[in-house]
């Protein structure tokens, strides 16, 4: 048996570059204050020399003999807005990532997935950070029948990869890959090699038997999985889940999805008796929505192939201070800055002296630029006192002119918000040409500016 040979080494948690002496910054991927110590054993393994690979050949197949249907082999989770995010449910064999702020719900989640499926497959729940009585107390105030689950409290990956080639499940759940040990890598568990190794054995015996993995990872301060990049690399889904702990809601994201569109998203509702789906986001994001409330614009935007309606708040106050403050939640702080200063030049209203607080109600992050004549409408009213009808839709891209550009999925918005029952809309004058105002029971107003929006309020 060799001799252990440890030795350290510092490893970039971002995309996995190693060196032999710390650095603030990382050469590879040029992030500051990602590389952290670690400690390998570089003892050679007995019966393998230099270049000489001690593995089987490879037994290959011909493509046109695979016998594979995608739609036959999604594992349906029992979650519509899991399944959404998925692209259509499992896929047999994959590996998915999902991380999440400690509380937001994801080992809840999983359990009630667990709870569907294994009502037709075999189930397998390993814990690395609660016992199986933890579990089980779990399971029960989730009303989780559980015959057909099989759960274990783990940390050996080798123990665990075995146990995949005994039991051969169709789904397993890791919980959490930051607890996973091998026990050929020194280092503690949660390193930089003891997660990519596991991660990487995991998925290698997974795959091998036809087995989906679910794995739990931590998230750091700055919100990304806990680990090393390498490991997102790995898995064939990444998954977050996020949401402000003060809030009941949280939404499911995909961040890399080989088997689907990254651009859907899931929201659901805590519940004392576990996560609770919300098939219908827009009337719980404008639930409690006050009326002839100066500030307050709906607008609405598309996640993925879903249309989605939210209210945008706005506060603007003479401010105390020499430099004005700007604060901006659920939307981009610089995107903010920009729009404000077209409002001044373009619109002529002098907002050098205010403070301007804005607020995305219900915790969502909007990145789409459909919102941005909402923003400004909701600043402008939030200035002058003057109410946005409540029955009002606005959506639209602003330009540096002052110009109201085109937005995609016109129709399907349109189709949304008179479905929930408003009655008048604010679109760019381009998108009038891609509809049918006859098809719509709405009072559709076209504008291709600014000030022509701000007049029809």
């Amino acid at each position: 048996m060799a001799k252990e040979k440890l030795k350290t080494i510092y490893v970039c948690t971002n995309c996995g570059e190693v060196y032999h002496r710390w650095q603030g910054q990382c050469s590879s991927c040029k992030e500051w204050n990602t590389i952290v110590e670690d400690v390998i054993n570089t003892a050679r393994t007995p019966g393998k020399s230099r270049g000489i690979s001690a593995g089987l050949p490879i037994t290959f197949s011909q493509l046109s003999d695979i016998n594979a249907n995608e739609d036959n082999s999604r594992i349906q989770t029992g979650i519509a807005e899991l399944d959404r995010v998925l692209g259509g449910g499992i896929v047999q064999g994959a590996g998915m990532l999902i991380g999440g702020e400690p509380g937001a719900g994801k080992s809840t989640l999983l359990l009630q997935v667990c709870g569907y499926i294994s009502q037709s497959l075999k189930v397998v729940y390993i814990s690395g950070e609660e016992s199986v009585n933890q579990i089980k107390l779990r399971a029960n105030r989730l009303g989780i029948n559980g015959e057909n689950i099989a759960i274990a409290s783990e940390t050996d990956i080798f123990a665990i990869t075995r146990s995949i080639e005994k039991y051969k499940p169709d789904v397993m759940v890791i919980d959490s890959i930051q607890t996973m040990n091998c026990s050929s890598i020194t280092s503690s568990p949660g390193s930089v090699s003891q997660v990519r190794e596991c991660t990487s054995l995991l998925l290698s015996a997974a795959k091998k038997h036809n087995t989906a993995v679910f794995i739990v990872g931590h998230v750091n301060k700055d919100g990304a999985i806990a680990g090393p990049k390498v490991m997102e690399h790995i898995v064939d889904t990444v998954l977050y889940f996020e949401g402000d702990k003060t809030l009941p809601y949280r939404i499911l994201r995909a961040s890399k999805n080989r088997y689907g569109s990254t651009n859907e998203i899931g929201m659901f509702d805590m519940t004392g008796k576990g996560i609770v789906e919300i098939l219908n986001p827009s009337m719980a994001l404008l639930e409690g929505r006050g009326n002839d409330v100066s500030g307050s614009c709906v607008t609405c935007v598309m996640e993925g192939s879903r249309p989605i309606l939210t209210e945008i708040q706005s506060l603007a106050t003479k401010t105390n201070f020499g430099t004005p403050r700007r604060t901006a939640s659920g939307l981009d702080y610089n995107r903010l800055n920009l729009l404000l200063a077209v409002l001044e030049k373009r619109a002529g209203f002098f907002i050098r002296n205010m403070d301007i607080y804005l607020n995305v109600v219900g915790g969502l992050e909007l990145d789409e630029t459909s919102i941005d004549l909402a923003v400004i409408l909701s600043v402008f009213s939030g200035l002058t006192d003057k109410f946005i009808p409540e029955d009002m839709v606005v959506f639209g891209e602003v330009g540096l002119g002052g110009e109201v550009r085109n937005v995609t999925n016109v129709d399907t918005r349109l189709k949304e918000i008179q479905r929930l029952g408003f009655k008048k809309a604010i679109i760019p004058a381009r998108g009038l040409k891609q509809i049918d105002r006859r098809e719509y029971n709405l009072e559709i107003f076209g504008v291709s500016n600014v000030r022509q929006a701000i007049h029809l309020i």
